[in-house]
């Protein structure tokens, strides 16, 4: 290893590890944005910030005002420079583009920036609790690897700027707020920040692949919408007056009774969870509210619209039969799309003629789960041009999504050249065209 890429790894370690000790939520991630932003800026990049790229008629899932401002103030209390948050106001995310200065494509990098609802692992068995550098915020942990690829792109960044005369056209590096959950994609997409791109790369690190192994593309997302059935009844002394009580905890439950009792799709496959349930005020007091959040899945959006139409009819009926009011409230959603096979084959070569990875021979048939990076493929795509999701390999702690997971850091180097040679090799591909 030279010099120069242990200088790089060493980078890419520090930011990863930064990233983990002070993860954030979706929609407010303002020390994480801040942070990429100012370093972005630094290497020469144009930074579209906010606002400028996400559309605000689709920010599903959005915390409420009081609590976005909390999460700023955290922000700059955890070292998030004032100037960069003040250009966010209240949003996140942030873009970062490079002219080369020479003809070529638009190819474009999305990273998602975001944490998991869980808290993180205390035992001295947990590396990032054993070596300083576990979550220092409460109930939330970079679970799913959303850390490193913060550093991965921040590390693309660095090479796009160190070695810029390899390359022409102009690259774009989309740092996206909200994944969890499938709240921010589509934002990003009707943005429009990415209606001029020719190529779109995404990446995830792990996801039960090992270090050193690379999956050049993912087909078949399920598309997915996550909903919130929330029940307003009225309140009265369980013993004294049940009568002129309306019971939102039974209309709660009668609905999530029926909704697992939902007739399955010819089609192809379609899921639907009930992942928590709030009610109540008292063991004597009729329930006046209940909430439950829930989700529905499948194959393609047609079988998915189906289970979520039928899901609404049922919470509305359920609601009629114990007089209380209902409503669904849509609190993220995603897509199904499918990677370019012009690019898998273009990411495979990559990886073949790099001495890092062993890739497997193309796309894989189908992810199991969701990402909302589907709406950026399709809009991409919609428009002329290509995507891509690939797998990086990464060995883990334990599965994403629990308190002790933990990443290889040793990923993190190849991972950013990888991605760098891609771009290179996406103009040089352009070029011959």
């Amino acid at each position: 290893m030279t010099e120069q890429e242990k200088d790089l790894e060493k980078l890419l370690i520090r930011w990863r590890r930064d990233m983990h000790r002070f993860p954030e939520s979706g929609w407010c991630e303002f020390r994480s944005t801040a942070k990429i932003a100012e370093e972005l800026h630094g290497l020469g990049f144009r930074l579209y910030l906010g606002e400028q790229m996400v559309h605000h008629d689709f920010m599903y899932g959005r915390p409420p005002k009081k609590r976005i401002e909390w999460h700023r103030h955290r922000a700059q209390a955890q070292g998030a420079n004032p100037k960069w948050l003040g250009m966010l106001q209240e949003c996140t995310g942030v873009t970062g583009v490079l002219h080369t200065g020479r003809p070529g494509p638009v190819t474009a990098f999305r990273f998602d920036i975001d944490a998991v609802n869980i808290s993180e692992s205390e035992s001295q068995e947990h590396k990032p609790f054993r070596e300083g550098f576990a979550s220092e915020n409460s109930g939330l942990m970079h679970a799913c690897a959303h850390d490193v690829h913060i550093a991965l792109g921040v590390g693309l960044a660095h090479l796009l700027h160190r070695r810029k005369e390899e390359l022409g056209g102009i690259v774009k590096i989309v740092f996206q707020p909200a994944e969890e959950g499938v709240r921010g994609g589509r934002a990003v997409a009707e943005s429009g920040i990415l209606d001029d791109a020719d190529m779109l790369f995404a990446f995830h690190v792990g996801l039960g692949y090992p270090s050193g192994t690379l999956v050049p593309g993912v087909n078949n997302f399920l598309s997915t919408t996550k909903f919130d059935a929330i029940f307003k009844g009225r309140a009265a002394h369980a013993a004294v007056a049940p009568q002129e009580g309306a019971n939102a905890l039974l209309a709660a439950i009668t609905a999530i009774q029926n909704l697992y009792t939902l007739s399955q799709h010819g089609g192809g496959v379609v899921r639907l969870n009930v992942g928590t349930l709030r009610a109540g005020e008292g063991r004597n007091v009729i329930p006046p509210s209940a909430e439950f959040e829930a989700e529905c899945r499948g194959k393609t959006e047609e079988m998915n619209e189906y289970i979520y139409r039928r899901a609404e009819e049922i919470v509305k009926h359920a609601g009629a039969m114990h007089g209380v009011s209902c409503s669904l409230r849509k609190m993220g959603e995603s897509v199904n799309a499918s990677s370019d096979s012009s690019l898998v084959r273009l990411l495979q070569e990559t990886a073949e003629e790099s001495s890092w990875f062993t890739p497997l021979k193309g796309a894989i048939k189908g992810f199991g789960g969701s990402e909302d990076v589907t709406w950026l493929m399709k809009e991409v795509q919609k428009r002329g041009g290509r995507a891509c999701y690939g797998i990086l390999g990464a060995d883990i702690v334990s599965g994403h999504h629990d308190g002790t997971f933990d990443v290889d850091e040793a990923v993190l180097l190849p991972g950013t050249e990888l991605l760098f040679s891609l771009a290179r090799k996406a103009w040089a591909t352009w070029e011959k065209s």
